[in-house]
């Protein structure tokens, strides 16, 4: 068993190859194998999280999540009867405190019965407090809301527990997609936890699984993967900070960024300047030999705190050999300024992110969308970066159904655009035409401001400019972790206030 951090690069699993490695696993164990060892896991864990706990809550459901909860009450009491530990065991089941057999999966049964033999005693109901609550309710495959008994316990361990350890995931979580239907997430609730069995699931780390899951841990239950079970995506790690340079590097080598946006007040009576010096400011901080700032309307002259930033007009920059040679990145604030360029930005650009304004034009004008697939078919790069409803309109569906299935949703846009797409979000995908998905373990809440969309094209466009193309999507993937381990290592040390986009560029 092992924590999971920001730190690793790890393997995730969807629900159907999960279940066909637990197949293979279980057709060469002992029948209840895994689940005397994911018991024993689930004790263990419970016993270093709570080890001075009075009262321990252990409420299983109908299935075999609900068998590895009885699994572990069994051992907590039986520990405790041995003086190995000070808490009560109150079990629950949803089938009330007498469980049919015959109504129960083999495993469960099984559970069940090591229970009874060992004297432990079912709970007609749930205990008006508990210092850690088991939730061992409902397991991998479950889609729809919980509700009645399960619905209603879920509520209460909200109100009565200290802290809260999931077995495999939460309850009311979809171990695919990371959707959530429990009641309702609050950091005034208790204290989460979640032991991931087998395999860790892609839906604990994008959408609401984050906030579900709490801090996350491990066990294979002893079980090897086979090369054949392709993993549905890749959590990708954390990076301490940019690559290191040669002694010899100068700005030449380090590549052109040029950005394109920044729609001026008068324009559409809609300022959003800020957005691409915010962006300009990124790149040139991240890395980038020469930031050139190429506004859309009358705007600055130069920037009073980054006077290295070069400003030039958008015209002068489009017809610079420059377009070709550095990486543009077009649409941070571009408003309705930006349509009339987007044709020969994304016709002549090497190295492409679009972002925002830039991504709202296209989903507007499906002749943008045509013009930014033959840039994949001519092999150009091309990084888009929407948030879910800039998703949503590239799609042509709503946020909720991104939401649903954000791998889904990066993985359809990337196909369809011949471009690496960054999904921002509560754990980023970023996917690429025919490749495996990476889900971004860092970043936090303190993202969740003004602004901080735009720095990270910006840091995109720093990146690209200082790498060749065979090694783009690796590019992307470690800047969308560095933006986020930014925000990890934020100077402030609580989340009641969010992250200014500037403080992340100074």
């Amino acid at each position: 068993m092992r924590r999971i951090t920001t730190a690793s690069r790890e393997p995730l699993y969807n629900t159907l190859t999960t279940r066909q490695i637990e197949a293979r696993a279980q057709a060469g164990l002992p029948l209840h194998t895994l689940m005397d060892r994911a018991g024993l896991a689930v004790a263990r864990l419970t016993a270093a999280l709570g080890p001075h706990a009075d009262r321990i809550w252990v409420a299983c459901g109908p299935g075999n999540n609900g068998g590895d909860g009885m699994r572990a009450a069994t051992h907590l009491a039986q520990w405790a009867r041995q003086g190995h530990g000070g808490w009560q065991v109150h079990l629950t089941h949803v089938m009330g405190p007498t469980p049919d057999p015959a109504r129960l999966p083999p495993d469960s049964r099984y559970a069940l019965g090591q229970a009874l033999a060992a004297g432990v005693h079912f709970h007609a109901d749930p205990p008006d407090r508990a210092d850690l609550v088991i939730d061992a309710l409902l397991g991998i495959g479950a889609r729809r809301a919980p509700e009645g008994r399960i619905g209603h316990w879920l509520e209460h361990m909200n109100v009565v527990a200290t802290s809260v350890l999931a077995v495999d995931v939460p309850s009311g979580l979809d171990a695919d997609s990371g959707a959530w239907s429990g009641p309702a997430l609050s950091t005034e609730g208790p204290t989460r936890h979640t032991l991931s069995l087998l395999t860790l699931k892609t839906g604990l780390f994008t959408a609401d699984g984050r906030d579900a899951t709490g801090s996350l841990w491990f066990d294979d239950l002893g079980v090897s993967l086979s090369d054949t079970e392709t993993p549905r995506a890749w959590l990708s790690p954390a990076n301490a900070g940019p690559a290191r340079r040669l002694h010899r590097a100068h700005k030449g080598t380090q590549g052109d960024v040029i950005i394109i946006g920044g729609q001026h007040v008068g324009t559409h009576g809609t300022g959003m300047t800020g957005a691409a010096v915010l962006a300009a400011r990124a790149a040139l901080t991240s890395g980038a030999g020469r930031v050139y700032l190429g506004l859309l309307g009358d705007s600055i002259a130069w920037d009073p705190v980054y006077p290295e930033l070069m400003v030039r007009s958008p015209e002068q920059l489009l017809a610079s050999p420059s377009l070709e040679a550095g990486t543009v990145v077009c649409g941070c604030g571009g408003g309705q300024a930006v349509i009339g360029l987007l044709p020969t930005v994304i016709g002549r650009s090497h190295r492409l992110v679009l972002d925002a304004d830039g991504l709202n034009a296209m989903a507007a004008d499906s002749g943008l969308g045509h013009q930014l697939r033959t840039r994949h078919e001519r092999g150009l790069t091309t990084v888009i970066t929407p948030h879910p409803l800039e998703a949503a309109r590239l799609l042509g569906t709503d946020t909720t159904t991104v939401m649903t299935d954000r791998l889904g949703a990066a993985e359809t846009l990337a196909e369809r655009l011949g471009a690496i797409c960054v999904l921002k979000g509560s754990g980023t995908v970023i996917a690429a035409p025919g490749q495996t998905p990476f889900i971004n373990a860092s970043g936090n809440a303190r993202l969740a401001t003004a602004g901080t969309g735009d720095v990270l094209a910006g840091m995109l466009g720093a990146a690209l400019a200082g790498n060749d193309s065979s090694h783009t999507l690796e590019c992307v993937r470690a800047t969308v972790a560095r933006h986020g381990d930014l925000a990890d290592r934020w100077k402030g040390h609580t989340l009641t206030a969010g992250m200014l986009a500037q403080g992340s560029v100074s």
